[in-house]
C-alpha cells in the first residue's frame, strides 16, 4: 500500500557531493516525520538526519554541518544533501518515515525504503 523509493546514491570522490532522494506513494493519508538511516558493511544501522512536519531536523553528529534534510511534504518526498563526503560515508543508506495511511489514519506506522549505495572512494 505504501512505498518509500530512494535515489541519487552512485560513487563519489573524497570531498564530493551527493544529494539523495526518498519519495513515498501509495494510499497515504499524511506523513509525521521522514528520515535516512545508513548502514556500513560490518556495521550497525545508524541513524543519520531526521525532519518532522514543523521543519525540525536532527543530525547525527558524524555528519554536522555537512549533511542537510529538507523535506517536500506536498509531494511526500524528502531529500539528503551531502556534501564533503568522506570515505567513512560509505554506507547504504535508507530512507524511513512515519506514515498514516488511509486504513490507519490514527497512528503512524514505520515504512522503510530498500536503500541506496553511496561510496566514497578516490
Amino acid at each position: 500500500q505504501v512505498q518509500l523509493v530512494e535515489s541519487g546514491g552512485g560513487l563519489v570522490q573524497p570531498g564530493g557531493s551527493l544529494r539523495l532522494s526518498c519519495a513515498a506513494s501509495g494510499s497515504i493519508f499524511s506523513i509525521d516525520a521522514m528520515a535516512w538511516y545508513r548502514q556500513a558493511p560490518g556495521k550497525q544501522r545508524e541513524l543519520v538526519a531526521t525532519i518532522t512536519n514543523d521543519g525540525s531536523t536532527t543530525y547525527a553528529d558524524s555528519v554536522k554541518g555537512r549533511y542537510a534534510i529538507s523535506r517536500d511534504i506536498p509531494n511526500n518526498t524528502t531529500y539528503l544533501q551531502m556534501n564533503s563526503l568522506k570515505p567513512e560515508d560509505t554506507a547504504v543508506y535508507y530512507c524511513n518515515a512515519v506514515i498514516r495511511s488511509i486504513v490507519h489514519i490514527y497512528y503512524g506506522i514505520d515504512y522503510w525504503g530498500k536503500g541506496t549505495l553511496v561510496t566514497v572512494s578516490s
